[in-house]
């Protein structure tokens, strides 16, 4: 036996092979370990060898011993609690800790932290999230405006803007996209326009080349030059609402009192003699909805002759007020709970979903894109295009929901506000009479000279606006300045239509319903700017045009044929008793009808 160097490390050799010098401190520690160890008799046994490759078979390095390791990691769990809750105690206090030390950074060291907003919101995303679930987060973006200003840090990572130089500067093309310079616009956030993943993309969520693609499409069918090819077909059904409302004075029991399924309750409900009490919003809906699925589908949901919702329509607003938390959710990173909350119960309700509206667009799609309408600019490109059922379904969708929901929300607010305001009622209503001898001369060249009924139509998208909260953007790597505020990369903004439109910043007496500040003569105390009811730049409202001329012809139908009050008991805060999930939660309006004395 004797010393050799090898690399460095002493070896003993004998005629078996090498043998590491080190072997006498592996002796010791282990004698160490039986002693302190009660498991310590473990750690000197199991071993054995293993071929070391570039060695004979006869040279063998000592292997790794698993009974060994094992032993080591039930030491090392012995050091954690015995009693479960005491384990659950260390966690908890782990995540508390992770929270504690994640607040501190998002209020003093995160690059947002010049920005004023309550503490709680600067420090954590979860209040935003509960506000947004309940339907209140508007409402309270609003009064957090009132307390700090034009720009509110309402998330860690997320700025709200009622500067109306902050509409173009997030929506307009304002930022610069490539080397070659060109502008677009801010993307959106993903968690907020695309909440599900398996949702196909459409005309709203829809980002770069395949947003302008649909956009293109269906440019044409929602021009001004295309809503005069409709005039025809919108003014019948303008004049099926209104002969279900003469008929319910009648007797013949049109209220709309609407239950759960969407059915109207109301048979043989009315007022007095030759006068009806009817829900207004439910009709107003059940007439734009009827009006959408003719346009893009058709054919009528048969809303109107069946005084209830169909199915579909009633499906997606319960589908609307269930995404509230869904967002929320993933607001606060939890995108994966809501995947698999999805799939547990929202590809089922999305299978409905599809079986009802893919029957209506096969219709659709036998009548050929010849027809005139609103999709036959995706009908006719979805050869070319490589457009898939799922994708036409989709935009479908999307643009029925749109199509109505800002004229049945817009004219219900009308209503209300109207009926709030009896000067403004009368003064209105002598316009149009004064107008108009009979619904024959009320068509789309004749309302657009009713300059007091727009700017009433334009108060009331202001003080009840159809989208509460603006869609929210990403600023992009190079950063962004927003109303001369530099922001940057990453950050979330928007400005929200509720919050802009009622800040004393932008608006003398924001809560008052004065149309006259629209008028001419009297701009200069608002800053009318401040409303983009349509929103701006190139993603702005593609039905813009449609929604403008379903307002101006119901209501000045509604005005020229009816005498119009609230039913008892009379509703004083119709607007401040709903909730808000992106759209409004919108409750019954009951308003008593009256044919207007000839």
């Amino acid at each position: 036996m004797k010393f050799v160097r090898d690399s460095g490390i002493d070896r003993v050799t004998d005629d078996d092979g090498y043998r590491d010098a080190r072997e006498s401190d592996k002796e010791t520690m282990t004698n160490h370990l039986k002693e302190t160890s009660p498991r310590g008799q473990k750690y000197a046994s199991g071993s054995h060898t293993v071929s070391v490759p570039g060695f004979p078979p006869q040279h063998r390095a000592q292997g790794f011993d698993h009974s060994a390791m094992a032993s080591n990691l039930a030491d090392m769990a012995a050091l954690l609690p015995s009693n479960p809750w005491k384990a659950f105690a260390v966690v908890v206090g782990m995540v508390v800790v992770w929270h504690l030390t994640t607040a501190v950074y998002n209020i003093f060291l995160h690059p947002l932290r010049r920005f004023p907003g309550p503490v709680l919101q600067r420090a954590s995303s979860i209040p935003w999230a509960l506000q947004h679930s309940r339907g209140i987060q508007a409402f309270r973006t609003r009064e957090l405006h009132d307390e700090y200003g034009p720009v509110v840090r309402i998330g860690p990572d997320h700025l709200s803007f009622v500067d109306p130089r902050a509409w173009r500067d997030i929506y307009g093309n304002s930022t610069p996209a490539g080397p070659d310079g060109r502008l677009s616009d801010m993307p959106k956030a993903e968690w907020f326009a695309r909440t599900v993943r398996a949702v196909p993309a459409n005309i709203l969520n829809a980002e770069g080349d395949e947003h302008q693609r649909y956009r293109r499409g269906l440019a044409r069918g929602f021009s001004d030059a295309s809503m005069r090819e409709q005039e025809a077909l919108l003014l019948r059904y303008i004049d099926k609402l209104v002969a279900r409302f003469h008929e319910a004075c009648r007797g013949g029991g049109a209220g709309g009192d609407v239950n759960s399924d969407g059915k109207d309750e109301s048979k043989g409900k009315g007022g007095g003699e030759g006068e009806a009490v009817v829900n207004i919003e439910a009709w107003y809906n059940w007439a734009s909805f009827d009006i959408a699925g003719d346009l893009i589908f058709g054919q009528s949901f048969g809303c109107l002759a069946n005084a209830a919702y169909h199915p579909w329509i009633a499906f997606i607003f319960k589908m609307a007020r269930y995404n509230a938390p869904m967002v929320g959710l993933k607001y606060v990173g939890l995108g994966l709970v809501v995947e698999g909350l999805f799939k547990l119960g929202g590809m089922v309700a999305l299978s409905t979903l599809r079986d009802s509206i893919s029957r209506m667009l096969e219709s659709r799609l036998a009548l050929g894109y010849e027809r005139r309408d609103l999709f036959e600019g995706l009908v006719s490109k979805q050869k070319e295009w490589n457009l898939s059922f799922e994708q036409l379904a989709g935009n479908a969708a999307v643009l029925v929901l749109a199509g109505s929901e800002t004229t049945s929300t817009t004219l219900s607010g009308a209503t209300y506000l109207l009926l709030k305001h009896p000067d403004v009622l009368k003064k209105v209503t002598q316009e149009v009479r004064s107008s108009f001898k009979d619904g024959s001369e009320v068509n789309i060249n004749s309302v657009g000279k009713l300059s007091y009924m727009s700017a009433v139509i334009s108060e009331t998208l202001r003080m009840y606006p159809a989208v509460l909260s603006g869609s929210v953007r990403v600023v992009p790597p190079q950063g962004g300045r927003i109303a001369s505020h530099q922001v940057s990369p990453g950050t979330m903004v928007e400005v929200q239509q509720w919050a802009a439109n009622h800040v004393l910043e932008n608006w003398h007496d924001p809560f008052v319903f004065r149309p006259e500040r629209f008028l001419d003569e009297n701009k200069g105390r608002d800053k009318v700017d401040a409303l983009q009811a349509f929103s701006v730049g190139p993603r702005n409202c593609i039905g813009r045009n449609l929604a403008h001329v379903e307002l101006r012809l119901i209501l000045a139908r509604i005005l020229l044929d009816f005498d119009l009050e609230f039913a008892e008991p009379p509703q004083e805060d119709w607007i401040g008793k709903q909730k808000a999930y992106g759209i409004w939660g919108r409750i019954p309006l009951e308003v008593r009808l009256k044919p207007a004395a000839a």
